[in-house]
């Protein structure tokens, strides 16, 4: 019989009154995990977040990841810690950047260090496809985070703890999604498309959180995992959210990609396959062949959304959104 990865384990998620840190953490307590730490920064969002969850097992910190003090008392006695806190409006980024350093790359430092110092085994650090040659300042500092993240796995020396990441594409239906922003509008009769060539990598909350926690089983340090997932069309969502409004093409963005990448042709040459999942894998000197026994991808390849191989049709786009 398989253990669950939260199985009598302490978990700490960052940022865990977001749309993936509710998701995780009413997951986690269908299982027989020994305590689940909200960590975040709102006190509102965490008195509602108490009166939604009726568990003894929750437990709830007022902090900062950029506070390395606060985090080391959060940290304390923690296995597993999974970190989903990050400043991601691309707008709000752009317009305040010092403050997206602060919290995306001093806040995964402060993380780095807390972990290693408490003892915490595991930590997986949630980045996006935003990161992958990344074109704005939220997707530059995600970088930095992914890369941080997996050197620290060499900074740990011999002490237990392991980092690895997760990339995926845009949630159907978090928090800033299109598809909450075309729902509100769709009563104006028209939504806006930046360009109607446009295209996204497409995963569900559900989807998201999986990918998670089967991280937490295959990773030995220094991964970053990509789940196969599909692309969709802006143009067949907005069909799918609102087929009687008129669409207005309204032009790209500052900061904003025609297409999303997760992998680029120089990150495939250390990129091993899986029926489901990709695994980019460290350049460490110690790193084991062994780890990761995936296929090879061939010379030139590429993971971005206009490429995919599998695409999000129209009637399932509905589907999705129904269900949210």
């Amino acid at each position: 019989m398989t253990v669950h990865p939260l199985s009598r384990k302490v978990v700490l998620v960052t940022g865990g009154t977001g749309s993936f840190g509710k998701k995780f953490i009413r997951k986690a307590l269908e299982t027989d995990v020994k305590k689940v730490i909200v960590f975040s920064r709102d006190e509102l969002k965490q008195y509602e977040m108490a009166q939604e969850f009726k568990d003894e097992r929750i437990r709830f910190f007022i902090g900062d990841v950029r506070d390395k003090e606060r985090l080391y008392r959060a940290f304390d006695g923690v296995d597993i810690v999974i970190h989903a806190a990050a400043m991601k409006h691309v707008e709000a980024c752009e317009y305040n950047p010092f403050e997206a350093v602060k919290t995306n790359i001093h806040g995964a430092q402060n993380i780095i260090e807390a972990a290693i110092d408490r003892g915490v085994e595991k930590v997986i650090a949630l980045s996006t496809d935003k990161a992958c040659s990344p074109v704005n300042l939220y997707g530059a500092t995600k970088l930095a985070s992914d890369k941080l993240f997996v050197a620290a796995n060499s900074y740990a020396g011999d002490k237990k703890t392991r980092f690895a990441v997760v990339r995926y594409g845009n949630v159907v239906g978090s928090r800033g999604s299109v598809v909450p922003f075309f729902q509100k509008i769709k009563e104006t009769g028209t939504l806006p498309i930046t360009d109607e060539r446009m295209t996204r990598f497409w995963i569900t909350l559900d989807q998201g959180v999986q990918f998670v926690l089967d991280g937490l089983v295959h990773m030995n340090g220094g991964e970053i995992f990509v789940p196969k997932i599909p692309s969709m069309n802006v143009v067949d969502l907005a069909k799918a959210i609102a087929p009687e409004c008129e669409m207005k093409i309204v032009g790209i963005r500052p900061g904003e990609k025609l297409h999303e990448a997760m992998i680029t042709e120089d990150d495939a040459r250390r990129t091993v396959e899986f029926d489901t999942y990709y695994v980019i894998q460290p350049e460490f000197p110690w790193w084991s062949e062994k780890k990761n026994q995936g296929r090879p991808l061939p010379d030139g390849f590429k993971y971005t959304s206009d490429l995919n191989d599998d695409w999000l049709k129209v009637e399932q786009l509905r589907e999705l959104v129904e269900k949210m």
